[in-house]
Order: structure tokens, then C-alpha cells, then sequence
């Protein structure tokens, strides 16, 4: 069955016929293919859409562009797979006209990635400092320190208890492990060197030692360069809502859906959540990267890029940790946060779906997520 009722173009919920025909639709047994959008749903935000009064259909052909409801997964059952149709407009007034919304693909990192000189050194590639892990979540440090190597970091110290020292060196000798004054957990954050990038969060828990060390270390935080935040340092900021205000600018926090409502209260949709990042990243001028299916870069000037790559299999424990790495690696490399967040997505995704091919959505562990994440960047530059 084709469905062409309406388009994005619609303004107004459908009533009357049209919904009783929609009713229709739905009630049938045919294969349903969608021109455009499915009929009853906008194209962009549908908070007062009814689902009974949206075309449920299996097949969505939108028309020279994707819209934006596409990429909220509270409108996947009405979508089901869609495919771009080109009408062929024109190249020209497309790149001239003003978008909020972007899809990266491939083409877009390609773009983003610098290739390297001969005549380089790790020098040429950043120092970054990872602070992650505790007793009992080491596997957070080792999987991020893997993930930010292999994204080609010059230099990795990573800040742990001192019961990570023999894993790490273990793990991963050719980071740098700088000890706590703790056994099991972090108690101080303090910058001995200049690094180019701080990331916090991976497996730190949530220790009142270690929400006190977060919250004096971001007070302290002089240098004012942009911080990456992830995992339980999101955790413990949830507690101490008013570190959000220290921030400095154009940090990026990289939530799941349940760290984000911790953050900004509960949610019930999807839709909602997208629309509190905008607003809060406007307000905190921080970069929020909030993830899923197609993972949401929400920049403080309101645009969005959507992630296109990656699949199933990065729903598995340490996957974050991962995307934690890469980030930290690319600001470390010196792009700027908005690109280290938007290009580390990519990447991290476009590594997944390498180490899906190789072990089936089902089996993909973390550490093969950061394990290919090498090729990934050079697949990508080819």
C-alpha cells in the first residue's frame, strides 16, 4: 500500500477522514511504503502526535533529504527503514540555505580528519589525561586508554587509584599511569603538566572522596580550556547541579539517556530530552553529545549533527569508555571540541560496525570497539 496523504509540509494533528483512513492503514495487513514521511507525522517535532493517527509504515522514501523526526527513536514505528529518494534540486541553493540539522556520514569525517606529515612526532599529536577508574571498574580506564592510543594520542597519562597501577601497565604499557593518593578511589585531580586535553568519568564511581575531588578540581580549573565529562563525573555533577555553571566553555558532556535525566530531571520522551539539550547547551554554552541509535551532537548555537554510523552490537558494557577516548584523543590532537565530538562519534561507531563484521552484533566486546578503531580512521581517509 502508498501512502501519500500528506508530507512534512503538515502543520495540523489529522482529523476526520484522514484519520479514520490512517485508522484504516493501520489496521490492514499490507506492506505499508511512506512518500516523504508517513501521513500524520511532522517532519519535524511531534510532541502533541497521537501514534493511532500516524501512518505506521514499513517503508519510508523521503524526498531529497531525511527530516529530523527520523532521528528521534520515539517515531521509529512509524518510519520502520528509510531510504533518501534525490529529485535532483539543485547542489547549489541546498549548500546556500540555512540547517540547524545535519547527518555525518563518511564523507563528512573524511573531511574532518587531518592526514599526517612524514616528518612527525608524538609531540605533534597532543598529551591528554584520562581520570577514570576505581576498585572494582578498572576495565573503564584500560578500555578508554585503548580507545584514546589507538585514536593516535601522542602522549596518555592515565589518573587512577592505586590499585590500577598493575593493570594498567599490564593493559596498556604505552600509557602513562600517574597514582592517587587512594588505594581504590579518586581522591585529588591535580594537573602536574600542561595537557592539551582532560577527560573524567570513566569508572571513578560515585565516592563522596571523589564527588568532593571533581568539584574542587572544576572550581579550580584555571586554564580555561574545555573539559570532557563522561560516565560517573556526570554522575557525581547530578548531585552537584551548580559544577554545571563552572564549566568552562565548550566542554563537552557525553550522557546516555538515564545520566542526562539525572542531570536535567526526568523525561518522557525522546523528543523531550533532545529538546532540553538544545536549551541546555545553549545556557551552559557546553556541547552535549547525547547518545544513541544516531548519536546527538548538540552545539551551544542550537545545531545538531546526527551520527550515521555504528549498529546493535555498541550496546555493550565499556562501549562509552570507549567514545571517551577517541574524544579526548582528537582534543588532545588539537580539533576543536565541536569537531572532536562530532568526528569521535563517527569513528567510534565506524569502529563498531568493523567489529561487528567481525563478531556479529551479538558478540562485540568493548575492547573490540577500541581495538579497531586504528583501521576505522584509516578506512575512513581512504
Amino acid at each position: 500500500m502508498l501512502d501519500g496523504l500528506f508530507g512534512s509540509g503538515l502543520r495540523e494533528p489529522l482529523t476526520g477522514g484522514f484519520q479514520s483512513l490512517v485508522s484504516y492503514i493501520n489496521g490492514s495487513e499490507a506492506y505499508v511504503v511512506s512518500i516523504d514521511v508517513p501521513s500524520g507525522l511532522f517532519g519535524e517535532w511531534n510532541e502533541n502526535v497521537l501514534s493511532r493517527n500516524v501512518v505506521h509504515a514499513d517503508l519510508t522514501l523521503a524526498i531529497q533529504f531525511p527530516r529530523l523526526a527520523f532521528f528521534i527513536v520515539d517515531n521509529a514505528e512509524f518510519i520502520g527503514e528509510w531510504k533518501v529518494l534525490d529529485i535532483e534540486l539543485s547542489q547549489q541553493e541546498i549548500k546556500s540555505s540555512p540547517y540547524d540539522y545535519f547527518l555525518v556520514e563518511k564523507s563528512d569525517a573524511r573531511n574532518m580528519l587531518r592526514p599526517r606529515g612524514l616528518f612527525t612526532s608524538k609531540a605533534d599529536f597532543g598529551n591528554a589525561l584520562l581520570v577514570a577508574g576505581s576498585y572494582g571498574m578498572m576495565g573503564a580506564a584500560v578500555m578508554g586508554a585503548r580507545a584514546a592510543l589507538r585514536s593516535g594520542v601522542g602522549k596518555l597519562t592515565v589518573h587512577s587509584p592505586r590499585c590500577g597501577y598493575n593493570i594498567l601497565q599490564a593493559s596498556v604499557p604505552e600509557a602513562l599511569f600517574q597514582a592517587d593518593h587512594h588505594d581504590i578511589a579518586i581522591t585529588d585531580i591535580t594537573l602536574k603538566h600542561d595537557y592539551n586535553a582532560v577527560a573524567i568519568g570513566p569508572g571513578i564511581g560515585t565516592h563522596d572522596v571523589t564527588k568532593k575531588a571533581l568539584e574542587s578540581f572544576i572550581i579550580s580549573h584555571s586554564s580555561g580550556k574545555p573539559l570532557l565529562l563522561d560516565a560517573d563525573a556526570l554522575n557525581c555533577i547530578s548531585q552537584r547541579r551548580h559544577l554545571l555553571d563552572a564549566l568552562p566553555p565548550l566542554s563537552i558532556i557525553t550522557p546516555h539517556a538515564g545520566e542526562f535525566d539525572r542531570l536535567f530531571g526526568e523525561h518522557n520522551t525522546a523528543e523531550e530530552r533532545l529538546k532540553t539539550a538544545i536549551e541546555q547547551s545553549a545556557y551552559y554554552q557546553i556541547i552535549i553529545l547525547l547518545k544513541g541509535r544516531y548519536t546527538a551532537v548538540v552545539r551551544p548555537d542550537g545545531k545538531i549533527y546526527f551520527n550515521s554510523s555504528g549498529n546493535p552490537g555498541l550496546a555493550t558494557p565499556g562501549s562509552g569508555d570507549v567514545l571517551t577516548g577517541i574524544i579526548a584523543s582528537f582534543m588532545a590532537q588539537g580539533y576543536i571540541p565541536a569537531v572532536a565530538a562530532t568526528l569521535g562519534a563517527f569513528v567510534h561507531g565506524y569502529a563498531g560496525d568493523i567489529a561487528a563484521e567481525r563478531h556479529g552484533r551479538y558478540g562485540v566486546l568493548a575492547s573490540d570497539v577500541a581495538e579497531c578503531t586504528g583501521r576505522a580512521i584509516r578506512d575512513i581517509m581512504q
